[in-house]
């Protein structure tokens, strides 16, 4: 296969992209070389936002041909959160004759070695990131979420996640040298001398399986991960959300193609209605790593079932937030109103519980009841949601019927605070726009505990009276041990309860943050510097992203031999 882009060239392209992210990771600081506006696309040949919406239009109603070996059908019937059909048909694999074929580009691609497999995959995302405008489109009508978090959340920082995934990958696969001379004195007789070869090299095949709701920004730090230390990728879809990740497969296997590899070393394996092919891939001999993003239902069935693969899963929690005092209540208020808001609530980081003391808080405009605190953060909402274009804005739209079910089954648990209210969008009409309802809770009473002690995705959350902040703290410690949290929050003033949290935090294992009034929000994390999950609670056996995260998907073989 002749290489239409030669390492020397890709190695003067990326190289500076993969030292600045080598250096930002050991740093923690702000940086990402994919823009965040749109305005910042439209030149040197990336997509303007009339481009990609064209591109994308073009898609719809087309047979999606990736070329891969071991298509048996055509399947497809994604529909828009939005309301209209797709139209679009996937490849459908024989397994049998697919994963055979994946494998057999391995060797090249093991024998290029860590740097040339750190530039391809940054080439791969490069010509996704020309694409932002397209990719966004994709998302926005697989997921549900509004076009700006879909062009952001489903771009830039879905990009920058795997760039931080391929910079891990990098790190862990040069912490050994490729070759060491190794000499022993033996006194007066001759030293032992003996030349070492040490070779990173990959488990096997790595299945992506991916999720509904963010189906770049969850799948791209696993299969950038698994592919920069030497692992074919089979992406396998959420049978809604096909599209962008049958994009990302396109253009990884075009980069292949022009380095000189075999692009068959990613393919896409999308599933017949209610086919279940993730678990019949799953325990396949040829899979030795899987990533998962999705119910804790199916992430256990992985974990338990999966023996013959590193399984590396992002599950379900329950998010709480300590709201136990604070020195800037409005600015309280309106970061809770719109990380309730953000998307819905159909975010794996969305604050759930909200633990107030049934005797109130201090805050800089006097003391709040508890009945206090819950009305104010209702208006906060009603006020951040009143107008429906900006609405429409925040919320998009439900992204399938189950959450519709349990938003409208949460408002029988309790007291509503705060009726959730149907918005139509003049763009979609066929959207299902709701938005949050807030429950009121009782900490004490066991039936209310059935509630708050289970996951509820979606616009959902519960404030749950509790009779002290100490108790507050005790039942965040339950619940992340429990039920697992992606995130806490807290907010207080108390040097005491900020200790408390932060020890029950660090020895549950969970992601905090503290005090939040500005623009930045418990459910939203930064590449190269946040972590998501932790991979020590039951809501995640993995970060997004760390060395943890990259370093079991190789391993390194010595050669050795007399000098």
């Amino acid at each position: 296969m002749a290489a239409e882009l030669t390492a020397h060239q890709l190695i003067a392209k990326h190289r500076p992209t993969l030292d600045q992210a080598l250096e930002t990771i050991r740093t923690r600081a702000y940086w990402s070389p994919h823009p965040e506006h749109p305005k910042a696309y439209g030149e040197n040949g990336s997509l303007s936002l009339p481009e990609g919406k064209a591109a994308f239009d073009a898609l719809q109603g087309t047979r999606f041909d990736l070329d891969q070996p071991g298509t048996d059908d055509w399947v497809g019937g994604e529909v828009s959160p939005y309301g209209p059909e797709l139209g679009i048909t996937y490849p459908h694999p024989d397994i049998d004759t697919l994963l055979p074929a994946m494998r057999a580009g391995m060797r090249a691609w093991r024998d290029a070695g860590a740097e040339m497999r750190a530039v391809v995959c940054l080439e791969i995302l490069s010509r996704i990131s020309a694409r932002t405008h397209e990719f966004a489109h994709a998302v926005m009508h697989t997921s549900g979420q509004a076009f700006m978090m879909a062009f952001q959340a489903g771009g830039p920082h879905a990009q920058d996640r795997g760039l931080e995934a391929v910079a891990y990958a990098y790190v862990e696969q040069s912490r050994t040298p490729d070759a060491a001379e190794w000499t022993k004195p033996q006194g007066k007789r001759d030293p032992i001398a003996l030349n070492k070869r040490f070779t990173p090299v990959a488990r096997g095949i790595s299945l992506m399986i991916g999720c509904n709701t963010f189906p770049t920004w969850n799948g791209y730090p696993g299969l950038f991960a698994s592919l920069a230390t030497g692992n074919p990728v089979l992406v396998k879809p959420h049978p809604r959300a096909v599209l962008p990740l049958a994009l990302t497969v396109r253009v990884a296997r075009e980069v292949l193609a022009d380095a000189g590899f075999d692009p068959n070393l990613v393919c896409l394996a999308v599933e017949r209605p209610d086919e279940g092919i993730a678990k019949t891939l799953a325990v396949r001999p040829e899979i030795k790593l899987i990533d998962y993003t999705g119910s804790t239902s199916f992430g256990d069935w992985l974990e338990a079932n999966a023996r013959q693969a590193q399984v590396y899963t992002e599950k379900a929690g329950v998010n709480t937030v300590v709201v136990e005092s604070t020195d800037n209540y409005k600015g309280m208020l309106a970061n809770l109103a719109f990380s309730l808001s953000l998307y819905s609530g159909q975010m794996c980081t969305t604050p759930q519980n909200l633990l107030i003391p049934r005797d109130g808080i201090s805050t800089d405009a006097g003391a709040k009841s508890y009945d206090d605190v819950v009305a104010d953060l209702a208006a906060s909402v009603d006020g951040l949601l009143g107008d429906d274009a900006r609405a429409n804005g925040i919320l998009g739209a439900l992204v399938n019927p189950d959450v519709k079910s349990r938003l409208e089954a949460a408002a029988g648990l309790g007291e509503v605070a705060l009726p959730s209210r149907e918005i139509a969008n003049p763009d979609f009409p066929d959207a299902v726009v709701r938005t949050p309802v807030i429950v009121k809770l009782d900490g004490a009473k066991p039936d209310a505990e059935a509630a708050y002690l289970s996951e509820c995705f979606g616009p959902v959350s519960f404030a749950v009276a509790v009779d002290s902040a100490t108790d507050a703290v005790e039942l965040l410690r339950r619940t992340v041990r429990d039920k697992g949290a992606m995130t806490v929050g807290a907010y207080t003033t108390s040097e005491e309860i900020t200790a408390a949290v932060e020890e029950t935090c660090l020895e549950e294992c969970a992601q905090l943050s503290l005090n939040l009034t500005g623009g930045v929000y418990v459910n939203q994390t930064a590449a190269f510097s946040d972590f998501h999950g932790s991979g020590g609670n039951p809501a995640a056996n993995a970060a997004l992203c760390d060395g943890a995260f990259v370093a079991n998907r190789f391993r390194v073989v010595e050669i050795r031999k007399d000098a």
